[in-house]
């Protein structure tokens, strides 16, 4: 969370994990993310189908389309977020339904502001071989040739068909965070580095050096739902200890799952 944060909306908050719906960055006509992560939401009575969250303590929010959100995008949507907290495991489901009469397509990111020691000495695995899209090169695309993702300037890619675990390893702490995904195919990697940082005044001119954006999202290929139809996906962040630190990991192991 940084430290520069603004507190007051609509203004978006600088940390935590910011809900982009129903678009990501500029990638269409409302503003930049979509306005889920501007809004007020409401605890959900009503949480079902989803099944008890035993052993974790759990919140479940939802937000519906306003008139003010129809203004915009004129869709009539329902957004679920489940919460669920356990030691070391955060979880996240979220669903969207269609509650309209005619279909309607959507962009959807989770983005895990995640606080790392210095960002120079961490690394990113699970993302090699995979094809991304460059938003500092015009989002032309590429093919990342290195083993693992390391940090030495500005980043802000978009890697595309990723697998379902990526781990992000912090040397200076001995911590690894592990991004277990699904339903969200494609994976964000952003850190504005120095410059980009001086000109974002909510995050302060050293913040960039604490901090890594890790995303799970469905951007390359919006998600469809028929009327009345829903989308579910999910997400678990949890630490593991440093004896998983780089070396430790096959990365054919992250791209194909454990047996």
């Amino acid at each position: 969370m940084s430290s520069k944060s603004f507190w007051k909306p609509p203004k978006a908050i600088r940390g935590g994990i910011p809900v982009c719906f129903p678009q990501f960055g500029n990638l269409g006509l409302l503003e930049q993310h979509g306005f889920a992560r501007n809004r007020f939401w409401s605890l959900d009575e009503d949480a079902s189908p989803l099944p008890p969250a035993n052993n974790q303590s759990t919140v479940d929010l939802i937000l519906k389309s306003t008139e003010e959100d129809i203004k915009a995008w004129p869709r009539g949507f329902e957004l679920r977020l489940r919460i669920s907290i356990s030691p070391g495991k955060l979880t996240l489901i979220p669903r969207v339904r269609n509650v309209d009469n005619k279909a309607f397509s959507f962009m959807f990111a989770l983005r895990n502001y995640l606080s790392v020691s210095d960002i120079s000495e961490v690394r990113v695995e699970g993302l090699e071989t995979l094809d991304y899209f460059d938003y500092l090169m015009n989002k032309e695309r590429f093919t990342e040739q290195a083993d693992a993702i390391t940090f030495d300037g500005e980043i802000d890619r978009v890697y595309l068909s990723t697998p379902t675990k990526i781990a992000i390893i912090d040397h200076e702490k001995k911590r690894t965070f592990e991004l277990r995904k699904d339903g969200m195919p494609d994976s964000v990697v952003w850190n504005p580095w120095d410059k980009k940082a001086k000109a974002l005044p909510d995050m302060g001119v050293d913040g960039y050096k604490t901090m890594l954006c890790v995303d799970s999202a469905a951007i390359e290929n919006p998600i469809v739902l028929k009327p009345f139809e829903e989308w579910r996906g999910r997400q678990e962040l949890s630490t593991v200890s440093s004896s998983y630190c780089s070396g430790q990991l096959d990365p054919r192991r992250v791209l194909h799952g454990f047996h």
